[in-house]
């Protein structure tokens, strides 16, 4: 497959990946404010998120950012940009590397909440899930 093909499915899965990843957090938002209401409809609400929120993280999310992963990879190595990735004009390469990586820190603690809600554990507040949101749209 030739490059621009890896380049384009690339940018198809960053698409999906972060859409995974500014989605989640306000299923998640959703999920605790639902322990404010009615032991009933808080049943019905968290037992309808989890089923979002699985489907989502695991439909789309995760296979998005292994995909992404990959064919960046594959982009980085197939591209001319390792042979500048060092020097001053690769400044801004090295730069967008190192917010990926902190992207994928971004990842993986959001699945920790993920897994802590889906076991009933409810430490960060919705207030502060929003402010968790916004940092992937900084990143």
């Amino acid at each position: 497959m030739s490059y621009l093909y890896f380049k384009a499915i690339h940018i198809i899965f960053v698409v999906t990946w972060f859409a995974g990843l500014f989605y989640m957090p306000r299923l998640l938002i959703y999920n605790v404010e639902a322990n404010n209401k009615e032991p009933l409809v808080k049943q019905a609400l968290q037992a309808q998120f989890a089923i979002m929120m699985k489907r989502l993280w695991y439909g789309i999310t995760w296979p998005s950012a292994i995909l992404t992963l990959i064919l960046g990879l594959s982009v980085l190595l197939k591209g001319p940009w390792t042979a500048i990735l060092l020097h001053k004009e690769g400044l801004w390469l090295l730069l967008k590397l190192i917010l990926v990586v902190f992207l994928y820190g971004y990842h993986l603690y959001t699945h920790r909440i993920f897994k802590q809600q889906l076991k009933g554990v409810f430490t960060i507040s919705s207030q502060q899930l929003r402010m968790w949101n916004e940092a992937a749209t900084l990143l």
